[in-house]
């Protein structure tokens, strides 16, 4: 049965690209929303989760090791990215073989760990911190056998901010994150009073991103032109279906205090922004020169080039986000909902998956926790973050789900306090969504049905 749904939905005359599925071809009778008792049935507590209403969910995996991004072909198989090796393997395979909605076969597999993957074209695409690579799935499964064909090789370790997050556009455009390996471009990254290297020589081969071929084996960083510059650090990329276009989710810089004046703890808990931008091809975001301030929804010249919190200067003409969020949160993972399964306002809507700060004090913690946005035909969106999924930490919020401003922060000293962290997502055929822990390896199926 599922060799005949996989072959079914190759037949499609696009290419699926991204960590969500798209419409299924039109032979799969898969379209109407489905009812409470087609789907299976969700843990009491849903699985820990606290929802908004309407939604349920339940634990289809646990334990699986430091789980990063993650992929749901046609078939319905799971595949998860590990930071870390599991008895010696990179990725794991799952697959719900009973159809109880969980998983009960589990293959493992490759020796590389890393955050990056995808589904493109029939093959899993994953990444290391130094390579990009694929395998052939084969219904709807990664054989024993299957090599790891390189996709790119031979890029250089980055001591911060190294993971390779992908997205591939439905025309095979393979788009990779490449990090900063600083801060924000000091002449000694992260000490006080260390000045900014004016021009930074940083963005000539980090910051941004780079595009490659997704169909061309064995291309090195040469082989790919830089896409979009000033990004810090963009974990969370995915390719927008319905507008055609690129967007990501960059990590904001920190130690604004590190400069003191007005630039206080509490100014540098808040600020920067995260920053969810709309990537065009020679788009420039600022960094390190500039930092976003969401309360004035304006961008700024960075302290170590002279910012003083008022100044503008070279800032004015950079792009700005198109939404933007509280400094630290962690934008992990981003995803564009194309599925029928939830209630029509979430169709083409953002889920963002926060990881959940570490350097907000004197302020509580925030973050640890999954957002969504809706979004209009503008391809920008069209109204406030929700709070979609919460509790992962498992302490005490200071809000509720919805709307709530206090929502998704935490009475949590450190991360190592957290039971879990939510870091991957992805969308499943039925139009569930998939949520992945980097803590222990959970992974949480979220469901809506009518009644």
């Amino acid at each position: 049965m599922k060799s005949t749904v996989l072959l079914l939905a190759m037949t499609a005359t696009v290419a699926l690209a991204g960590r969500h599925m798209g419409p299924p071809a039109k032979s799969v009778k898969a379209k109407s929303t489905p009812t409470r008792s087609s789907l299976p049935a969700p843990d009491p507590d849903n699985g820990g989760l606290k929802l908004v209403n309407g939604f349920k969910a339940l634990v289809f995996a646990d334990n699986l090791g430091k789980a990063r991004h993650v992929a749901v072909d046609q078939a319905g198989t799971v595949f998860v990215k590990l930071e870390k090796l599991n008895d010696g393997k990179g990725i794991v395979e799952l697959n719900d073989t009973n159809g109880d909605g969980r998983a009960d076969q589990t293959v493992m597999f490759g020796n590389n760990t890393g955050t990056g993957m995808t589904i493109y074209n029939g093959y899993l695409y994953a990444s290391s911190d130094t390579s990009v690579y694929r395998y052939k799935l084969t219904n709807g499964k990664v054989m024993e056998t299957s090599p790891a064909e390189p996709i790119i090789s031979g890029l250089t370790l980055q001591r911060q901010h190294a993971s390779k997050s992908l997205a591939i556009s439905p025309d095979g455009k393979l788009f990779v994150n490449f990090g900063a390996p600083s801060n924000a471009c000091q002449e000694k990254d992260r000490q006080k009073g260390s000045k900014g290297m004016d021009p930074c020589p940083i963005l000539e081969e980090y910051g941004g991103i780079w595009q490659f071929d997704a169909n061309k084996l064995n291309q090195h960083k040469a082989d790919g032109k830089r896409y979009a510059t000033g990004i810090r650090n963009a974990v969370a990329l995915d390719w927008n279906t319905a507008t055609n276009s690129l967007y990501a989710l960059q990590h904001g810089r920190d130690n604004l205090n590190n400069w003191g004046g007005v630039f206080t703890d509490e100014m540098s808990a808040e600020l920067p922004s995260e920053e969810f931008l709309m990537v065009k091809e020679g788009s420039d975001f600022g960094w390190p020169y500039c930092y976003n301030d969401h309360s004035k929804n304006q961008k700024f010249l960075a302290p170590e080039y002279g910012g003083d919190g008022t100044k503008i200067d070279r800032c004015a003409g950079k792009d700005k986000p198109i939404m933007a969020f509280p400094a630290h949160w962690a934008p992990n993972d981003l995803l564009f909902y194309t599925g029928t399964q939830f209630p029509a306002r979430y169709k083409n809507g953002a889920f963002v998956c926060f990881h959940g700060s570490w350097n907000r004090a004197p302020l509580k913690q925030g973050g640890y926790f999954v957002a969504f946005i809706p979004f209009g035909k503008d391809g920008r969106p069209s109204g406030k973050y929700e709070v979609f999924a919460e509790n992962f930490a498992g302490v005490a919020e200071l809000g509720k789900p919805g709307t709530d401003v206090n929502a998704g922060k935490l009475d949590l000293a450190s991360p190592g306090d957290a039971k879990a962290r939510p870091v991957g997502l992805a969308q499943g055929p039925d139009g569930s969504l998939y949520i992945t822990d980097s803590v222990k390896g959970k992974v949480w199926r979220v469901m809506y049905a009518k009644k």
